[in-house]
């Protein structure tokens, strides 16, 4: 059974090899490591002391997506796992029917999509596809992401597709440091279901909307292909592997940041501001009322 201090000293070691800014790693380490040194780690076990480490790595860096995670199945620790929990992530996305929780026709003939995950692109297509197939003839769409925790940025790209026209649309860039390459994503050629064009979109979002979820909100408002109805998000623009630390502890670590082709900049730290800004429980039956005319967009 590793010690508090080797369960730190294990996180700090993932995030110094991998994290994004690797400018940013001796604050960060050094930040974490007083507070070993201060003893505030000495009592406390398992979920405790995922939350107070977390507390700590965001107190010295802003960045949502560094974190330990307490998991209470037991992780394969086996070095040669190479897939750094993308299996665990495809199993959750297939419980829970790729991320989508809810389809509605709404009066006047508005479709309603509830996302919870941002589904892998590949995996994920078919339902995907089945859900823009549902709303395919509806007026206008609304993407529920209020309770959006995040999701594939392949995924992500994948629902943006369907609001344009073809694959000529520049959406984002994403820079991982461990290859130093710049990975830029399109608008799909091909979809498994009809493009939504030339309708109104609108995407809902709340406080704690995050990632994956910000990403879809984020692109189409940039690219002026929705209107984003609700609260500011979380504010997590990084993509993120995760690696055991213990059979039960995770550390998740930023290794890329995502640039969108129109800001040239992201989400990160500052979440996705709404157009229209409304409490999130009251965003549905606010955009549902523009949508039918009811008050101004």
């Amino acid at each position: 059974m590793p010690t508090n201090a080797e369960i730190v000293s294990r996180a700090l070691d993932r995030i110094t090899a991998g994290y994004v800014f690797p400018e940013k790693t001796a604050h960060i380490d050094a930040t974490v490591r007083r507070h070993l040194t201060a003893g505030d780690y000495d009592d406390l076990e398992g979920p405790a002391l995922c939350e107070a480490v977390t507390a700590h790595l965001q107190e010295a860096c802003s960045d949502k997506h560094l974190r330990l995670l307490w998991t209470d199945e037991p992780l394969d620790l086996n070095p040669a796992v190479q897939d750094e929990g993308r299996s665990a992530f495809l199993e959750l996305l297939r419980s829970e029917n790729q991320g989508i929780s809810r389809f509605e026709r709404l009066e006047g003939n508005v479709g309603l999509i509830g996302i919870r995950w941002i589904a892998d692109a590949g995996e994920g297509a078919r339902a995907i596809g089945a859900a823009m197939e549902l709303v395919a003839l509806s007026s206008t769409l609304i993407l529920d992401l209020r309770a959006c925790r995040g999701g594939a940025p392949e995924g992500a790209a994948m629902w943006c597709s369907y609001f344009f026209a073809d694959d000529q649309v520049h959406l984002n860039d994403i820079y991982d440091r461990g290859t130093g390459s710049t990975r830029q994503f399109w608008t799909a050629s091909h979809l498994p279901a009809p493009r939504y064009l030339d309708r109104p979109v609108y995407v809902l979002t709340s406080a704690l909307t995050f990632s994956g979820g910000e990403d879809v909100a984020y692109t189409l408002q940039a690219h002026g292909r929705a209107v984003v109805v609700g609260e500011t998000t979380r504010g997590g623009a990084h993509p993120t592997d995760r690696y055991a630390v213990t059979e039960h502890i995770q550390v998740t670590v930023p290794n890329a940041r995502t640039v969108n082709a129109v800001t040239g900049t992201n989400w990160e730290g500052v979440g996705v501001a709404p157009d229209v800004a409304v409490p999130a429980a009251d965003a549905l039956d606010t955009a549902h009322k523009t949508a039918l005319g009811l008050v101004g967009a």
